[in-house]
């Protein structure tokens, strides 16, 4: 099971189920679907003990947009808006 995440600027910290229900909430989804995507999201990466941000970021938005457009695009929006990132170009790269 995944236990470390490789951010972005290249620093580790452990993987923590819950700031991925917290970020899913964020982005709207209801307490008992955040829970059940970021489950999901963490069953992706069960034979990993590293992930980097940027497949964590790439695999939530993926259950995102399966489960309701409007969440995956509030999570965009935001950000581009607050964090300044064009997380839909990056996840094409």
């Amino acid at each position: 099971m995944v236990s470390v995440v490789v951010k972005r600027d290249g620093t580790e910290e452990p993987f923590i189920i819950e700031k991925v229900v917290v970020s899913i909430l964020k982005a709207g989804a209801p307490i008992d679907k955040a829970r059940e995507i970021a489950r999901r999201v963490e069953c992706t990466f069960a034979n990993v003990d590293k992930v980097t941000a940027r497949d964590l970021t790439k695999a939530i938005l993926t259950e995102l947009r399966k489960a309701n457009e409007e969440w995956y695009r509030n999570w965009v929006v935001f950000d581009r808006a607050v964090k300044r990132r064009a997380t839909e170009k990056e996840l094409e790269a």
